[in-house]
């Protein structure tokens, strides 16, 4: 679109702005006056003499200040600033940037430099125009180093430079909209000039001059302020991780400062790093000496005199950040004595102390303190992981101070935390004490820890009216019940008792936990639903039962029938369930688990167990093919065939389509070969007769020369899949008679039955792989013993080979056989077919023929004549049976039946009576009286009136 016409205004003689306005045409008027390009500068000019200005000609005079005019420079350093008082072009930020640079460097000798240098940066505040689209691209790079320019002018040694820069940077960020437009130039988008700050690296060299400024406060909260801006970007803070900002900061943040600005801002920039960088590598900077004592320091201050809630605000994250740092292994915390402060600060208000740092302190019922509560509490969770810090967690009665909430919950006071802030520390302190109470086991058994965590136990599973808020992450679905203290005293009690600590164990039981935990595992299943916080809560049941069970007969028979009977409802698994999300299998888990420790080795719980069917339980789980809990089910039933009443239970037990136990295993054989790469022919017979049971990975292991003492692969592979189990349970159940197996079964089960000769000679293969390898030449002797083993071994693959062809070939004997045997009985059928065919068309012709039934009823006679018996005694009287003159070729007899109408179509004897009208009428049924016939007395039934 033309601009419009300027009369009496040309590029040469300018005219004020009221003037240009006054000339515009009442079509332009409304346009908010706007500018042609070669009256941006006009339009700010208020004098005449202000001609256009010429920028070469400043950066000359400025090159050449010995013989300028200080008067003249300085005039023209203001003609400057006014004609880009509303904002800079992109294609002038260059002569702009350079005129700036060699202001600033005159400051040092010249000190009348100080407020031009100022009022040119104040333009930068401005906005950036474009004249074309493509200057934004264009003169990116210019732009670029026009504002890290900016970061470069912090050398100079002048105190209000550097604060008008920072003002500067940070009105990037806050930038207040264009109110003016014009025709030509158009303003640049703020985003623009961030997207330059973050492309030009500005962010680091700021927190490079903070050691410029270490002992000028005012300029160093400035830069802070600014990096608090930029600290928003991912970009800056990649630049100000480069320059090590964080440990900078960190270093620093305790010094003298009356305005108590530099720890809130310096921690603010910290908390945005780590919003926007990479966690790992601040915790690594922060993470020594200096920094650790610095955050100490700060940390214990603002605990022990902060009183506002800014104070307690503050106080809480640098508390977060020391967590973040003690989770670094290599962070200082003990050195410092941070760790120790940490410790007794957690612990003061439970465990009273004479240490004079919390001698009058006390904590408040406020939302703040209530935090620092919560976060002292996960410091001592981190501080655990360092078994270092094990002493100072026994100095500090650690563990005294978190039983102290393993206790029923009581009804507050007036000055007391809330009912769901009690819950909400209580959940905090148990879950804290589930990490630290295994590595301190004699305070845990000073505690009396058995006996507390059974109490606490006892009153979860009570009808007291308490129910949970559920409000924490710890709450998660405890909201009114009192599951989640259920849950997280169970996740103390079962590390405690994993540690297998004798003392610990022997205590536990004699208190009766076994019988406890029953009836909690009762308790949970009568009285909730299956929800994942009840499955994990009979989860760690079961794994404890295991662990104190386990190896112990005594321990066995305090579980008793009971346990067996809540184990078997556990073991009736849908396996529609076993992915739901909820934790069913980690529970199917733990129950093998139990079963296993705590069942099996007591000949009572075993024939018990088997009384209830538990072994059939047990089969149907291993129809299910769940390969991470196969394994576990093959080693309760290799320990189950020691009983001699469990091979009876195992043949007799019938799967789906009657499949038995010896074709379920064998099944699992060859699943488990093929996923191993084990070659067999399509019929399943062995290929490799020297490596019969060797599977892909395996074969193309390498040879690697072993110690004695180390597990060689192919001894390796015994522990790592189920033929090994396999093969012990056929043992046990004999390879003779095996019941439901077809003939695929049975050329399995021949490799089966050699498995151990099969491994033997795998690892003697091994062995002699080995001397190969570390090319050792055995004596004749041996090496000629190593030929006869290989041999033997390469026998035995052959004999199986030839085994299982010799019953492949009886199968198809046996086949063909049955396939003879079914075609002769279709063949029999076919011609019984015939013959009835045949005597039906003899019928036909014989009812539709007489001269045929004449016929047919001679060569009858003939034949019945013949039948009879020559000979006859004297004195008898011949009697004939037959009718003379009877053409029919049947037996005749005094009773004739007649075949007639199908009794369907006439209705049957009763068509006529009142019992067939009162059926529905249907085709073919009974005759239907007609309507209008109405039936008369008794008396007059045979009179009919019909209408």
């Amino acid at each position: 679109m033309a601009s419009p016409a300027r009369p009496e205004a040309s590029a040469t003689t300018l005219l004020p702005p009221a003037a240009v306005l006054a000339l515009r045409s009442p079509s332009s008027s409304s346009r908010r006056g706007r500018l042609s390009d070669s009256d941006f500068g006009s339009s700010l000019e208020q004098n005449d003499y202000l001609k256009s200005v010429d920028l070469n000609h400043v950066i000359k005079l400025l090159e050449e200040t010995e013989s300028s005019n200080s008067e003249e420079l300085l005039q023209a350093l203001q003609n400057v600033v006014k004609r880009y008082e509303s904002g800079i072009p992109l294609k002038e930020l260059t002569r702009i940037s350079k005129i700036l640079n060699l202001c600033a460097e005159k400051i040092p000798d010249h000190k009348y430099f100080i407020e031009p240098t100022c009022e040119i940066v104040k333009l930068y505040r401005l906005p950036f125009y474009k004249k074309k689209l493509s200057d934004e691209v264009s003169y990116a790079k210019e732009a670029q180093e026009s504002i890290a320019q900016l970061g470069y002018l912090m050398r100079v040694p002048c105190s209000q430079v550097r604060i008008q820069i920072c003002k500067c940077l940070i009105s990037f960020y806050h930038a207040e909209p264009q109110k003016k437009e014009f025709e030509v130039y158009q303003p640049l988008h703020a985003n623009y000039k961030r997207k330059m700050v973050e492309l030009g690296g500005l962010a680091e060299t700021l927190v490079l001059a903070l050691a410029l400024v270490e002992n000028q406060l005012t300029e160093r909260l400035w830069i802070i302020k600014t990096l608090q801006h930029l600290s928003i970007s991912e970009a800056n803070c990649k630049f100000m991780m480069k320059a090590e900002a964080p440990k900078r900061l960190c270093s620093h943040m305790n010094d003298a400062d009356v305005t108590g600005q530099l720890l809130f801002r310096s921690s603010e920039v910290l908390w945005n790093l780590l919003e926007n960088a990479s966690k790992e590598e601040i915790v690594t900077q922060l993470s020594n000496l200096e920094c650790v004592h610095a955050l100490k320091e700060a940390f214990t201050t603002l605990l022990l005199r902060g009183s506002r809630n800014y104070d307690r605000q503050l106080r809480n994250d640098i508390l977060v950040i020391s967590t973040l740092i003690a989770q670094n292994p290599g962070a200082p915390m003990i050195e410092t004595g941070f760790a120790k402060q940490l410790i007794l600060f957690a612990t003061f208000v439970e465990v009273k102390s004479h240490n004079p740092l919390v001698k009058g302190l006390k904590l408040t019922y406020t939302n703040e303190d209530f935090e620092l509560k919560k976060l002292l509490l996960n410091m001592l969770t981190v501080l655990a992981k360092d078994l270092c810090i094990v002493q100072l967690l026994h100095e500090g009665k650690v563990l005294l101070a978190l039983f102290h909430y393993v206790k029923p919950h009581e009804k507050p006071g007036v000055l007391d935390w809330s009912a769901a802030q009690h819950e909400e520390l209580q959940l905090n302190a148990i879950a804290t004490l589930a990490s630290v109470a295994p590595l301190l086991v004699e305070d845990y058994m000073m505690c009396q820890g058995n006996t507390r965590l059974l109490t606490f136990l006892e009153w979860c599973a009570s009808n007291d009216p308490f129910v949970g808020q559920g409000n924490s992450f710890h709450g998660t679905g405890g909201r009114g019940n009192k599951l989640s203290q259920m849950r997280y005293c169970l996740r103390v009690l079962s590390p405690v008792v994993s540690l297998c600590d004798e003392a610990v164990n022997l205590d536990l039981c004699d208190q009766g936990a076994i019988n406890q935990l029953l009836g909690l595992l009762k308790y949970t299943a009568n009285n909730y639903k299956e929800e994942a916080i009840v499955l994990e809560i009979q989860t760690d049941i079961l794994l404890i039962l295991s662990t104190l069970c386990e190896n112990d007969t005594h321990r066995k028979e305090l579980f008793g029938w009971e346990g067996v009977d809540t184990l078997i409802p556990f073991m009736k698994l849908d396996a529609k369930k076993f992915y739901g999300g909820l934790g069913h299998h980690r529970l199917l888990f733990s129950t093998l688990d139990s079963l296993w420790c705590c069942v099996m080795g007591c000949t009572i719980l075993e024939d018990y167990f088997l009384e209830k069917e538990g072994l059939f339980l047990l089969l149907d789980l291993l129809v299910l093919n769940q390969r991470n809990v196969c394994n576990q089910i093959l080693g309760i039933l290799v320990e189950f065939c020691d009983n001699p009443k469990a091979a009876s239970h195992i043949n007799v037990w019938r799967g789906k389509k009657e499949q038995t136990a010896a074709n379920l295993l064998i099944g699992l054989w060859r699943q488990e070969e093929e996923e191993l790469g084990v070659k067999h022919d399509k019929v399943g017979r062995i290929v490799d007769i020297r490596r019969p049971l060797v599977g892909h990975f395996q074969a193309h292991q390498a040879v690697t020369p072993m110690p004695a003492s180390c597990p060689t692969v192919a001894i390796m592979d015994v522990a790592e899949n189920m033929r090994a189990k396999i093969y012990c349970i056929i043992c046990k159940l004999g390879f003779e008679n095996l019941p439901g197996l077809s003939a695929k079964d049975f050329v399995t089960l021949a490799i089966i039955r050699r498995y151990l000769d099969f491994k033997v000679g795998e690892i003697w293969g091994e062995v002699y792989a080995e001397l190969k390898e570390e090319r050792f030449r055995p004596v004749t002797a041996d090496q000629e013993a190593m030929r006869v083993i290989t041999e033997t071994f390469e026998n035995v693959g052959k004999m199986v080979v030839s085994l299982q062809t010799e019953m492949l070939e009886s199968q198809q004997y046996q086949e063909r056989q049955e396939e003879h045997k079914n075609y002769a009985k279709i063949q029999s059928l076919h011609k019984q077919k015939d013959m009835v065919n045949k005597s039906w068309e003899s019928f036909l012709t014989r009812t539709s023929n007489y001269e045929a039934l004449k016929k047919a009823k001679k060569i009858q006679e003939k034949s019945i004549e013949e039948s009879r018996v020559k000979a006859r005694q004297l004195n008898t009287t011949f009697h004939p049976t037959d009718i003379k003159k009877l053409n029919t070729t049947i037996a005749a007899g005094r009773i004739v039946t007649v075949e007639s109408t199908p009794h369907q179509l006439t209705g049957g004897p009763l068509a006529d009576t009142e019992l067939a009208l009162k059926k529905l009428p249907i085709r073919g049924g009974a005759l239907q009286r007609i309507k209008g016939v109405k039936v008369m007395e008794p008396f007059k039934k045979d009179s009919v009136s019909v209408k």
